[in-house]
C-alpha cells in the first residue's frame, strides 16, 4: 500500500527533517548599516542636483524608514537651463540663491508621512539658517550631516544656534566603509 500524506503537518515534518540535513547558510557579514544606507540614498539624490558648483542630497527618516527625499534644485515648472545657476554675479537676479531650492526643504516638502516629528534627516551638507529653521518648525529632532562648508560663516554659525536652542541632536556622520559601488552592468543575485 502506498502512503501519501494527507495532513499539512506529516508534509511538514518532512520537509523540517529533510532541511535539518542540509547545511545552514549564514547572513552576508558586508551588508550595508542603516546609518551607512540613509547617508547613501541622500549622497545619491544629490546626483540629481543640477547645480554645477554644489550638489547636496537629504534622506528623512523615521522608525528605520524613508519617509522623504530631496536634492537643491529649481522650483517646480522653473526651468533648470532657463534660471540662473551664477553665485558670484553683476546683476543681482543671476544669483542662483533666489532661486534654487535646498535639499532639505525639498526633503520635507516631498514627505510621504503627515507629520515628521521625531524623525532624522540625513543630509550630505551642514544645513544653512533657512534649512535649520524648516528643520525645526518641521519637527525633525536629529541633523546628521557628512560634511560641514564653512562652519564660520554666519548663515551656518546660527543654523548651530538655532539646533542648540531648539534641542537638536547634530552629529557628523562617520562611514563605516569609504565608498559604496552601484554597478547596473551585473546582477549580484544568484538565480537559481
Amino acid at each position: 500500500m502506498n502512503h501519501h500524506p494527507t495532513d499539512s503537518s506529516e508534509v511538514t515534518s518532512n520537509s523540517f527533517r529533510e532541511d535539518s540535513q542540509t547545511k545552514t547558510q549564514k547572513k552576508r557579514d558586508d551588508y550595508l548599516e542603516w546609518k551607512d544606507y540613509f547617508m547613501a540614498v541622500a549622497v545619491l539624490a544629490a546626483k540629481r542636483s543640477k547645480d554645477p558648483n554644489c550638489q547636496v542630497g537629504a534622506c528623512i527618516v523615521k522608525d528605520l524608514k524613508i519617509v522623504g527625499v530631496g536634492y537643491n534644485g529649481m522650483p517646480s515648472g522653473c526651468s533648470d537651463d532657463e534660471f540662473p545657476w551664477g553665485k558670484e554675479v553683476s546683476n543681482p537676479l543671476d544669483e542662483k540663491s533666489l532661486y534654487v531650492c535646498h535639499a532639505e526643504m525639498n526633503a520635507i516638502i516631498n514627505k510621504n508621512i503627515s507629520d515628521l516629528k521625531d524623525c532624522s534627516i540625513y543630509v550630505s551638507l551642514f544645513p544653512c539658517n533657512e534649512c535649520a529653521k524648516l528643520i525645526i518648525q518641521s519637527g525633525i529632532r536629529e541633523v546628521v550631516y557628512l560634511s560641514e562648508k564653512k562652519p564660520y560663516k554666519p548663515k551656518y554659525m546660527a543654523s548651530r544656534r538655532m539646533f542648540l536652542a531648539a534641542g537638536i541632536k547634530c552629529r557628523q556622520f562617520i562611514p563605516k566603509q569609504d565608498k559604496i559601488e552601484i554597478n547596473f552592468t551585473t546582477n549580484n543575485n544568484d538565480i537559481l
